[in-house]
């Protein structure tokens, strides 16, 4: 019998927001970093995670920028992180895919204005709380001319899908604003066998950009296998629910036993699946890592944050890109043309074919397994000034 999973239910984080001056020396002899993720979808919060888990060991005192829902999922993961409430860029995606880069590209003014109002927000918080060092992951308005901040993307050159001109824009636009930040951490290999492809190899580096190898918070060990399939799903809506309705309709006539993860941290919903459908709103790092491993195959999106993961604990899975989002789209044809991971699009994906062309798929990730970002943690903490 499979191992039993417990369903993980939504908390209310404590958030600071009045903070006494006296409290803030208590631990001032620790370092004092702010680590901000972006709110586009569970990735980026899922590989601060390891990150935060690194300065932890290293005693470091964390404070996290971010909304609400980002404080719920780092809060089952940690103890002892303080959290100040940030707004997010609050993205709007289309229910259909011919329109998905029409109604980002209206919304680049807001990421824009929503940017500029994160790095007003920065100065005014940042003597307050005496941070040593910022640690944003895609938030281009944290960065500060007194103390280091590193800038964590492996997107040097954004794909759009509306041609080189507009990608050249974005590209000259995302530089800018990478220099002014003291580190640009990229999590990737840097040789020519690597997972971002041109996403984040480009032969002007921004000076201050280092790969760092990939992150990822599991973990891999030899494992028994115990379950058929493990399907996570993640990314904005409606797409997220598109695919689970459609998932769960196909995978009903399966004999084998499924754990379908549906990525709603913040809901306790459940769903009507069938008796073989084990279903889980959301599973914390260390149960995830487990089930993944016990997997015979996993069925996800192609994000960037779960290419890592998957590589780390070299875990076969189909991977199925958001209809319309160039990056995961771009991956997805990347990888299966370097024979790394089998992709198909939402659209084709039929359980039955899929499932037998991805036996037949070679996956090779060998050696692709490092953990190298965590030397480049330390040597950034060890040019922190002493206090």
């Amino acid at each position: 019998m499979p191992l039993k999973y417990c369903r993980i239910h939504p908390i209310s984080p404590n958030i600071s927001k009045n903070v006494n001056p006296s409290e803030l020396a208590v631990n001032r002899h620790k370092p004092r970093i702010l680590v901000a993720p972006l709110d586009w979808g569970l990735g980026h919060i899922s590989r601060c995670i390891p990150i935060i888990h690194e300065l932890q060991d290293k005693g470091c005192e964390i404070w996290i920028a971010s909304q609400a829902d980002s404080h719920q999922i780092l809060s089952l993961e940690f103890t002892g992180l303080h959290f100040l409430e940030l707004k997010g860029y609050h993205v709007n995606y289309p229910r259909e895919r011919r329109n998905f880069r029409w109604k980002i590209l209206k919304q680049i003014p807001k990421i824009l204005f929503t940017v500029r109002s994160e790095h007003r927000w920065l100065k005014k918080i940042i003597h307050k709380y005496e941070f040593e060092a910022v640690i944003s992951d895609n938030r281009y308005g944290l960065y500060h001319h007194k103390i280091p901040c590193v800038f964590i993307t492996h997107q040097l050159n954004i794909q759009s899908g509306f041609g080189s001109g507009i990608d050249k824009l974005l590209r000259r636009l995302n530089r800018n604003f990478i220099k002014r930040f003291s580190e640009c951490w990229i999590p990737d290999f840097e040789g020519t066998k690597n997972l971002a492809g041109d996403l984040s190899h480009d032969a002007m580096l921004p000076e201050n950009a280092v790969y760092i190898g990939p992150i990822s918070r599991f973990d891999w060990r030899p494992t028994e296998k115990k379950i058929a399939l493990t399907v996570v799903l993640s990314g904005p809506e409606p797409q997220r629910s598109m695919l689970e309705e459609r998932l769960l309709d196909e995978l009903k006539v399966s004999k084998e036993h499924v754990l379908f993860i549906r990525g709603l941290p913040a809901t306790t919903e459940k769903i009507n699946a069938a008796p073989h459908i084990m279903v889980h709103n959301y599973m914390g790092t260390a149960e995830l890592n487990q089930a993944m491993l016990e997997s015979d195959w996993v069925i996800c999106r192609s994000g960037y944050s779960s290419v890592m993961d998957l590589i780390t604990i070299r875990q076969k899975a189909i991977l199925i890109p958001t209809p319309g989002q160039a990056e995961q789209e771009y991956l997805s044809d990347y990888l299966f043309e370097k024979e790394i991971f089998y992709s198909i699009s939402q659209e084709e994906f039929r359980l039955e074919k899929s499932m037998a062309e991805a036996r037949a798929f070679p996956y090779r990730f060998e050696g692709m397994q490092d953990k190298s970002y965590r030397g480049s943690i330390g040597a950034f903490l060890d040019s922190l000034p002493r206090h």
